[in-house]
C-alpha cells in the first residue's frame, strides 16, 4: 500500500485536494469533529485538564476556541490528548484499507506529529494567500487568533514544500486540481 500524505496551509483546500485522488481518505479535521461529538474518555480528559473550560458532554466548538484563545499552551494539551484517539482511529482505518493500492492521509499536523513514514509520498498543496483568507473568513467559527495559534505549532510551509514530492497549485478550479492528482497517481504507479 502506498500512502499520500498531504501537506499545506491552512484553508489551503487540503481535504478537496485529497478527494480528488480518488483513493480512500483519512481525514483528522472529521474524526476530531466526530471524537469532540461522541467521545466520552476524551471529554472526561479534557475536563480535568481543562475544567474552567469544559461543562457538559458532548464538547463544543466553543469550548475548544474559548480554551484555545485563554491561553496557548491549552493547544498543545488539547492536541496531546485527542492526538492519542485519532491515531487510533487512523490505524483503524490503516487495517481496514490495507489491500487497497493507495490510500490518502489528511492530517493537518502530519509532520509534527511525526505520523508519517520514510516511505510516504508527500503531496504539497500550494494556494494563494489571498485565496485562502477569502475562503477562511466564509468558514463559520473562523477565528484568525485561533489560526495564528496553530500556525505558531506548525512546521514552515517552505520547510513542507521541500519535503514534499509534488506540488499541487490549488486555483479552487475543479479540473486543474483533478489533472494534477491524476498526474501525481501516474509517477506512483
Amino acid at each position: 500500500m502506498k500512502r499520500i500524505g498531504i501537506l499545506g496551509d491552512i484553508g489551503s483546500g487540503k481535504t478537496y485536494v485529497a478527494k480528488c485522488f480518488g483513493f480512500p481518505v483519512f481525514n483528522a479535521d472529521l474524526e476530531v469533529a466526530k471524537i469532540y461529538k461522541n467521545n466520552r474518555q476524551v471529554f472526561k480528559k479534557l475536563k480535568k485538564e481543562l475544567p474552567s473550560h469544559f461543562g457538559s458532554f458532548p464538547i463544543k466548538k466553543s469550548e475548544i476556541i474559548n480554551a484555545i484563545l485563554s491561553n496557548q499552551g491549552n493547544l498543545k494539551k488539547i492536541i496531546k490528548i485527542v492526538h492519542h484517539e485519532v491515531r487510533k482511529r487512523m490505524n483503524v482505518f490503516l487495517k481496514k484499507n490495507k489491500s487497497k493500492k493507495i490510500i490518502v492521509l489528511d492530517v493537518p499536523l502530519l509532520l509534527e506529529n511525526k505520523i508519517n513514514k520514510k516511505k510516504d509520498i508527500l503531496v504539497f498543496v500550494e494556494s494563494k494567500k489571498s485565496e485562502i483568507l477569502k475562503r477562511l473568513k466564509k468558514r463559520k467559527n473562523f477565528n484568525m487568533k485561533i489560526r495564528n495559534n496553530f500556525k505558531k505549532i506548525q512546521l514552515s510551509l517552505d520547510l513542507k514544500r521541500k519535503k514534499s514530492q509534488f506540488i499541487i497549485k490549488n486555483n479552487f478550479k475543479k479540473n486543474s486540481v483533478r489533472i494534477r492528482a491524476k498526474e501525481v497517481i501516474k509517477n506512483l504507479t
